[in-house]
């Protein structure tokens, strides 16, 4: 199929810029088939090809598991920008989907034109690579929808405050105004001005009761003035990790990170979690294999994966390993209190942390916390 693919690239993105333009109002241009179909393609063959060597799981670098496992892969990055990029020019989710449909139906009907069978495998594979770039695509879709519906409330709510601070300075005018009268004439507070300054008061009491929606939605943007770039985090904890990369005999790999992508909380607490699941994967990293760090976006979360190739861990590890002092490797040198405290570090910053086991081969340990933007 790859050789198929290669072949007929050029025939296949015309069809499917043929697709988009017979839909009513829409019109295929360059810049929404960047991050799509071409992309996306060139990703396929590829996966494709690795799959005829001997080690076919290599592909899932390129185009992800199958079963919908969020992991970093350069079908997910890629269908993750194609998403936000049809979202920022005024297309629909439909649009998101239908952009890959288009793909797999004239590959489909290009090769009964062709008569060119193609194994069920082959079959198998375009299903996981479509599968995984809806998802991702969708994904990253939705959550810039809902920020820019959180944009539109946050500048909303600006404009109340406004309004609320005007109409709240004028109320305060009428019940300066009435007691500075009440006391410049010694009169009782039971007659007109009173009147005029408990009425004042009770509707100063009501205007607060009625803000407090607007100040929580303004509390809710602290958070984004305290966000630091994912990047940077990433790129601190690379250098102190490839030094004990080295040291242990492994390698360490480094997935490329959304600089667009901010985290937020305590950052020293952030650091130790991930730095303590780096030493622990490198401690039982088989020697000569490699140590994986990788960060990247998943719908409203961020997740940071730590993967190794300590050969899987033991049955029922999953259950006790974030306990303290659990130690389920041959290596007893630590106490078995890092993964507890990458654990607690993580929850305190209101994240979850999860470990995937891969049999025989190693395991993956999931850092997912808020998704948040690097401030400007």
């Amino acid at each position: 199929m790859h050789e198929f693919l290669s072949n007929n690239r050029a025939e296949l993105e015309r069809r499917c810029r043929e697709k988009v333009a017979q839909r009513p109002g829409r019109s295929a241009t360059s810049e929404q088939l960047e991050n799509g179909v071409p992309i996306f393609l060139d990703q396929l063959i590829r996966t494709l090809h690795v799959e005829q060597i001997p080690n076919p799981a290599a592909s899932h670098a390129i185009s992800g598991r199958a079963g919908g496992t969020s992991a970093w892969s350069e079908v997910g990055a890629s269908a993750s920008q194609h998403g936000k990029d049809l979202l920022d020019m005024g297309f629909s989710v439909d649009e998101v989907v239908h952009d890959y449909g288009d793909l797999c139906q004239a590959i489909t009907d290009l090769a009964v034109e062709r008569d060119a069978p193609f194994q069920v495998n082959e079959f198998r594979t375009l299903n996981r690579c479509l599968d995984n770039a809806i998802a991702d695509a969708v994904n990253e879709f939705s959550y810039q929808k809902e920020l820019q519906t959180a944009d539109k409330v946050a500048r909303e709510a600006k404009e109340r405050v406004g309004i609320f601070a005007h109409e709240l300075r004028n109320v305060l005018g009428t019940a300066t105004l009435a007691f500075s009268a009440a006391k410049a004439g010694n009169l009782s507070l039971t007659g007109a001005t009173g009147t005029i300054l408990e009425r004042s008061l009770g509707g100063l009491a009501k205007m607060i009761d009625e803000s407090l929606l607007d100040i929580r939605v303004d509390g809710q943007q602290v958070n984004m003035l305290n966000a630091f770039p994912l990047a940077l985090f990433v790129a601190e904890l690379a250098c102190a990790a490839q030094l004990a990369a080295q040291a242990k005999g492994c390698s360490l790999a480094v997935a490329a990170v959304d600089p667009t992508l901010a985290l937020s909380g305590n950052r020293e607490l952030l650091l130790s979690a991930v730095a303590n699941l780096l030493q622990n994967a490198i401690k039982f990293t088989q020697p000569g294999t490699e140590v994986s760090l990788s960060a990247y976006s998943n719908a409203d979360k961020i997740q940071i994966d730590v993967a190794d190739h300590c050969g899987g861990l033991p049955p029922n590890a999953e259950a006790t390993m974030f306990l303290p002092f659990a130690q389920h490797g041959c290596d007893r040198s630590g106490l078995g209190l890092g993964l507890t405290i990458a654990q607690q570090s993580v929850i305190a910053c209101h994240g979850t942390l999860q470990v995937r086991d891969l049999p025989q081969v190693g395991c993956v340990f999931t850092v997912s916390l808020p998704r948040f933007i690097v401030p400007d």
